[in-house]
């Protein structure tokens, strides 16, 4: 079953909870929750605070990545704040396998990221660690980005790297995720899909999130 991620990047700030409870209930599966530091990308979003209101408006996982340096550091207290899984970035963390110890030992699920310039052999060595595995189809930053090409490719370069190594993780994708690209992401292997804009630009909340679903 494809898994829809909503990404609270491109929700309207003012009413925050409102449109969590919105996507909720026209058939959400889980809220990304895109957190920047302004080091490790220039924009600056949010932080444990506003993920805490989140988990208040919605019983859905928390999906919550960290575009951070240094994301070990900050780890406890995202799932103390309420998520459910918490994704790093393989360009970010000195220590990957700690990184993701310390996800788990705090509870939650363990994602790594990796940006579209970075291969898929920078996290090969860490498979069997994770739980999910963020292949971003943007460079991360700002929502509303068009998909980058060779993305597709490197979706199905992802779910061939799970098969070789007898692993069990989820692929996600996040970046310019939209309807009518969203079947060829499913194709090509992604197990969950983020859309920001795609879904919180619309007019119809369900319809999209039902057509992001094929």
């Amino acid at each position: 079953m494809t898994h829809i991620a909503p990404s609270i990047l491109s929700a309207d700030f003012g009413r925050l909870a409102d449109e969590v409870r919105a996507v909720t209930a026209s058939g959400a599966d889980w809220i990304h929750v895109d957190v920047m530091d302004g080091h490790f990308v220039p924009p600056i979003t949010i932080g444990p605070v506003v993920v805490t209101a989140i988990r208040a408006a919605t019983h859905l996982p928390l999906d919550v990545h960290l575009m951070i340096e240094h994301p070990e550091r900050q780890v406890s207290e995202f799932v103390r704040a309420g998520a459910t899984g918490v994704t790093v970035h393989v360009e970010a963390c000195g220590d990957v396998s700690a990184a993701l110890a310390g996800i788990r030992h705090a509870g939650a699920r363990a994602g790594l990221a990796l940006n579209p310039p970075t291969p898929l052999d920078a996290v090969r060595a860490f498979v069997a660690e994770i739980d999910l595995l963020l292949v971003m189809s943007v460079n991360p930053g700002w929502g509303g980005q068009p998909l980058v090409a060779g993305s597709m490719e490197k979706l199905a370069g992802a779910r061939s790297l799970r098969t070789s190594s007898g692993t069990t993780f989820l692929i996600e994708v996040d970046g310019g995720i939209k309807p009518g690209n969203a079947g060829a992401a499913i194709s090509a292997g992604a197990d969950v899909l983020v859309a920001g804009s795609a879904i919180f630009e619309s007019h119809d909340y369900a319809a999209t999130i039902r057509a992001l679903r094929g």
